[in-house]
């Protein structure tokens, strides 16, 4: 529901929501894995936002100690060990074989943030959706795009009316994706939809809501042994909302023409987002958001206050931790809403395993 646009509004990009509210007395965070993720993003955006973590697990104790000297924490020896710090909240950046094991160890009606994806398919999805509801669980899993300062802000424009009503959404990524940082993709038979363009998927589920249904092919490349690193795909919104995504990681020709980016048109308005840190990741780039707002006022940009990574993993875990607190009323992305990111997910792997329309062979003289 977008509010009424009033003809005489002046447009001011800096007024746009960009941070989600921080909890007013953050619990300590336990971490499970030790992965370059938590390094990358989970612990330089719990520091950035003076959220406490008590320490982490990993399987490989050299790497939990050495992971856990460096940013001055707890390495704990077990699962049991790390799921027993009292009023802890659980942030699990683990692969998802893991998932299920872990949530059996926590307290019942614990509070737990599980990295994406929710389980290898729709299945496991379905048990871990099940695992927390009997044990009582509040968790919710680490979309944390939708909570990036480009996306929060986009999402107020909407909102606001900035941009009318959505009716074009189109992502477009051609760049090149390092899949060597993550050894454990390998021999995994989903890959490109369930690992990446799934973030994709949950966001425009957000904007928009649930598609009727999907459209899509997911394929490989020669160059690389993961399953899958090139997708094609249309949502399907009926006659009014057009959605494409055209995602390659295979552009690996220089920076000049590689892209990430989104556009987001609508009745009165329009959105383009660049999404930097895909572009030499895990360095990245810088990221932008521009809005040309109902009125005609022409193009402006947003100023931007912070990044996709590591600034969206403050506003996934502050919405957790506020929930568990009760300063929200709300659980972004909770595990009941996630699998129905899980269920598009598996509908577009479904849709890619099916054959296309025949094209007719031209008939015989």
């Amino acid at each position: 529901m977008t509010e009424a646009y009033e003809g005489n509004a002046t447009f001011d990009p800096a007024s746009l929501q960009q941070w989600w509210p921080k909890p007013g007395r953050p619990r300590p965070i336990v971490i499970f894995g030790a992965g370059s993720i938590v390094s990358d993003a989970h612990f330089p955006a719990y520091r950035k936002a003076g959220f406490p973590v008590a320490g982490l697990y990993d399987p490989d104790p050299e790497k939990a100690r050495a992971t856990a000297a460096h940013w001055g924490v707890e390495a704990y020896d077990s699962i049991a060990d790390a799921a027993a710090v009292p009023g802890a909240i659980f942030d699990l950046a683990t692969p998802p074989a893991a998932h299920a094991r872990i949530l059996s160890a926590l307290p019942q009606g614990s509070y737990a943030l599980i990295q994406k994806p929710m389980g290898a398919d729709l299945q496991a999805a379905t048990e871990i959706l099940d695992l927390c509801r009997t044990r009582k669980l509040h968790a919710a899993v680490n979309f944390q795009l939708r909570f990036a300062p480009m996306m929060l802000a986009l999402r107020d424009a909407i909102r606001r009316g900035w941009l009318g009503d959505v009716v074009d959404f189109d992502a477009h990524l051609a760049l090149a994706t390092p899949w060597g940082l993550w050894p454990f993709l390998k021999g995994l038979p989903r890959i490109e939809i369930a690992m990446h363009s799934i973030h994709y998927l949950d966001l425009v589920r957000s904007l928009l809501g649930d598609p009727q249904g999907i459209h899509a092919k997911t394929i490989g490349h020669p160059d690389h042994d993961v399953a899958q690193t090139r997708t094609s795909a249309i949502l399907d919104y009926g006659d009014s909302v057009r959605c494409a995504l055209s995602i390659n990681h295979d552009h690996d020709f220089g920076r000049k023409f590689q892209a990430c980016e989104f556009r987001i048109c609508g009745t009165k308005g329009a959105a383009t987002v660049k999404l930097g840190v895909n572009l030499d990741y895990p360095k990245g780039e810088p990221d932008e958001l521009w809005i040309y707002p109902a009125g005609g006022s022409g193009w402006t940009e947003v100023p931007l206050q912070g990044t996709w990574f590591p600034d969206a993993f403050i506003g996934r875990m502050a919405n957790l931790q506020r929930f568990a607190s009760g300063e929200d009323e709300t659980l972004v992305g909770g595990v009941e809403d996630a699998w129905r990111t899980m269920a598009l997910v598996e509908a577009a792997y479904q849709s890619s395993a099916q054959p296309a329309t025949p094209v007719r062979t031209l008939p015989e003289t």
